[in-house]
């Protein structure tokens, strides 16, 4: 028996930086984010051998560990061990033999939410192997404890509750209460998304954590610059729904630059020299606007381009040795299954 589970990566459209505590917890934070046919993959094989082996294949690590109730948190393989020991502890109850091989279609720190959706992809393969009584606000709320609470690993909350319902999202956070709100946007409207927006990887990762830390420790201490761009940051999220829903789409490249620019105040670390480039010669070659996925720093960038500027923006693009990613937005949330 094969147990299999896959969760979609988000792309972050508006609000992104209002989810982190403390700011989401003083102020309330709301996102508007949107599920894309790009994946975190995790396939659970049972064996008998009293063994634990994690594959992390798109990294090419192996580890094998003797199974116990609880795996040590040493830096290796840290996401696949928070999980089982958080499962074991809170639900199964007893230790566990098995291969657990991870896959993801973007690298780690691109921006795209990878390692939250990967915790959630991982998740839902042992809540199909255990039959674990998890709906998607507890699939989303479980994979952020682990990471959050049990691995003290810094980050927001919106890539677990996108990874867990897919689709297109408008998500506001009040403390600990989070509440999704999904849209039905018109397919005419998803095609033209689809079209116009670019999704261009940079070449280079980053350590979010480090960004969002800054971010977090400049609503701790009220720093009036960067508190007044993560309101208008969360402003833009219902500016963007509105667009979205309305058909108004060609609004969107001035939200995102707007949200850009604001984006820039929350923290130094968001952008440098190389993306200001890149972000410069997107605009100059036909894009409205854009944004750099996730925390920043690095990762991937997407860009609005209306009309058919699409084609100069990727000519220009691709000068500077990045490349693009094709994908469509997709309904579906985490699934699993099982191949006997």
């Amino acid at each position: 028996m094969i147990i299999r589970a896959k969760a979609p990566l988000r792309i972050g459209l508006a609000g992104g930086g209002t989810d982190v505590s403390p700011y989401c917890d003083i102020y309330g934070g709301s996102i508007l984010n949107a599920c894309i046919t790009m994946y975190a993959y995790a396939t659970i094989e049972p064996r008998d051998d009293g063994k634990i082996e994690f594959h992390c294949a798109d990294r090419n690590e192996r580890g094998v560990f003797a199974s116990k109730e609880q795996l040590e948190i040493d830096g290796k393989f840290d996401l696949l061990k928070g999980v089982y020991n958080r499962l074991v502890k809170d639900y199964i109850k007893k230790p566990l033999s098995f291969t657990l091989t991870t896959y993801v279609d973007a690298p780690a720190g691109s921006g795209l939410g990878s390692s939250s959706t990967l915790v959630v992809a991982i998740v839902k393969a042992f809540q199909e192997w255990q039959n674990l009584p998890l709906g998607e606000y507890d699939l989303a709320n479980l994979a952020w404890s682990i990471e959050r609470e049990d691995l003290k690993m810094a980050g927001g909350r919106q890539d677990q509750y996108a990874a867990a319902f897919g689709g297109f999202n408008f998500m506001e956070f009040n403390g600990q209460k989070v509440l999704v709100n999904p849209l039905r946007i018109k397919q005419e409207y998803l095609n033209e998304l689809e079209f116009n927006i670019l999704l261009y990887y940079t070449g280079t990762s980053r350590l979010s954590a480090k960004i969002i830390e800054s971010q977090a420790e400049n609503a701790k201490n009220k720093n009036e610059k960067a508190l007044d761009a993560m309101h208008k940051l969360k402003q833009h999220s219902y500016d963007m729904k509105e667009a979205l829903l309305t058909g108004h789409l060609n609004k969107m490249g001035q939200l995102l630059n707007d949200g850009w620019e604001f984006k820039k105040q929350m923290s130094s670390a968001i952008s440098n020299p190389v993306i200001d480039n890149i972000y410069e010669t997107a605009m100059k070659a036909g894009a409205s606007g854009g944004k750099i996925s996730g925390a920043g720093g690095g990762g991937f960038f997407m860009f609005y381009c209306p009309s058919n500027t699409r084609y100069h923006v990727i000519s220009e693009l691709q000068k500077l040795g990045g490349e693009f990613r094709r994908f469509r937005f997709t309904n579906l949330g985490a699934e699993s299954w099982i191949v006997k």
